[in-house]
């Protein structure tokens, strides 16, 4: 299944933001559970953060950020892009 990366930043206050943090993490576990072997973080020396994932095409990537409850409720501003590895 190919890969992809939202790759994020933030765009509303601290506070704010930390309240959807529990829903995005519970999507994420719920990817997971339905075999998208995602990852997700966030940058340790700069704001915003990475979902990597797997999804059958783009449109279901695309589906799957929209849902995502950090961008559903404007928390972030987002890039989609699918990942192609050259070397495993």
């Amino acid at each position: 299944m190919p890969l992809f990366v939202k790759i994020e930043s933030g765009i509303v206050e601290k506070p704010i933001f930390d309240q959807y943090v529990p829903a995005h993490v519970e999507y994420v576990r719920k990817l997971i559970a339905n075999g998208h072997q995602a990852r997700t973080g966030y940058w340790g020396d700069m704001g915003g953060g990475m979902l990597l994932f797997e999804a059958e095409s783009l449109e279901e990537a695309q589906t799957i950020v929209e849902n995502d409850p950090l961008v559903k409720n404007g928390c972030v501003t987002y890039e989609l892009h699918q990942w192609c590895i050259v070397v495993e």
